[in-house]
């Protein structure tokens, strides 16, 4: 009986995962609500300490023929890259972490991060920060490293191309608490936990890294038919040794981009991962 009761529990978990932003119901477009909604009251999220959620923290998961592998901690992340958003498809769906996703919230989906983790985005391109509680996984796209919520991608300033180059930083809620400089009302520009960033719209497409710059040269010129002035190589010192990485870019359009993407595997590339200078 106790197998039994196991298999269910497991079963149970893993529907409750996969009913997130990963689940897309066939033929629904998904988008922003038919009105436009002004979302200037609505204030950032405000981390705290939670327990982890019961179901949304597997070991790793498969989606699309993928494995991901959910951290064991938030501590230290950081990362730059593409955010996109989601909004009146999954209103009112549940989430990966088992609450109910509300486009209006405060709230994103990451695949990785413990759930739920509270995050700060800023927007590379105009500088606007905000506090999103991590409550869901996705999004499954090669070059999105966060899915934000209709709120939150609305007071970022990305609803219009529907994509943006964001950093994303893990937030400590107890260093948080502590802060002398915390306000998390309404407005979006104000000073959280990060820096003042110099603003920009450029990316590259990391594509391999060697020891050898013989061997980054042999992987430019086999990549050379995707637009010889795309390629570029450069050296950076990484643990104290010489590493020469091949990129594609700068890229300003994040459809080209994809585009781009989408042929690698032609060339035999299975995995990269996008830059943000």
């Amino acid at each position: 009986m106790q197998i039994y009761i196991a298999v269910f529990l497991n079963l149970l978990a893993a529907s409750l995962f996969f009913a997130g932003c990963s689940s897309i119901p066939v033929g629904q477009q998904d988008g922003a609500p038919p009105a436009p909604v002004d979302v200037s009251s609505i204030p950032n999220a405000t981390p705290k300490e939670e327990p982890r959620s019961r179901y949304g923290n597997p070991q790793s998961y498969v989606v699309l023929g993928k494995r991901y592998y959910v951290m064991n901690d938030s501590y230290g992340y950081i990362e730059r890259g593409i955010a996109s958003w989601y909004g009146t498809k999954f209103h009112g769906k549940r989430t990966s972490s088992g609450e109910t996703y509300d486009m209006y919230a405060m709230t994103a989906a990451h695949k990785t991060l413990p759930l739920p983790t509270y995050v700060e985005v800023v927007n590379l391109e105009n500088n606007r920060h905000i506090i999103v509680k991590v409550n869901d996984r996705g999004p499954f796209h090669e070059n999105r490293i966060i899915d934000l919520s209709y709120a939150a991608a609305s007071k970022l300033g990305i609803l219009a191309r529907g994509t943006g180059l964001v950093e994303v930083r893990a937030i400590d809620p107890v260093q948080y608490a502590t802060r002398d400089d915390v306000d998390s009302g309404n407005t979006v520009n104000v000073r959280s936990v990060s820096d003042n960033y110099t603003k920009t719209r450029e990316f590259y497409i990391q594509v391999g890294a060697f020891s050898q710059l013989i061997n980054a040269r042999r992987l430019g010129k086999k990549l050379a038919p995707l637009g010889e002035s795309l390629v570029v190589i450069s050296d950076a010192v990484v643990n104290g040794k010489m590493v020469y990485r091949v990129r594609l870019g700068p890229f300003i359009d994040v459809t080209k981009a994809d585009n781009i993407v989408s042929l690698l595997p032609q060339y035999g590339l299975y995995e990269h991962h996008i830059v943000v200078n």
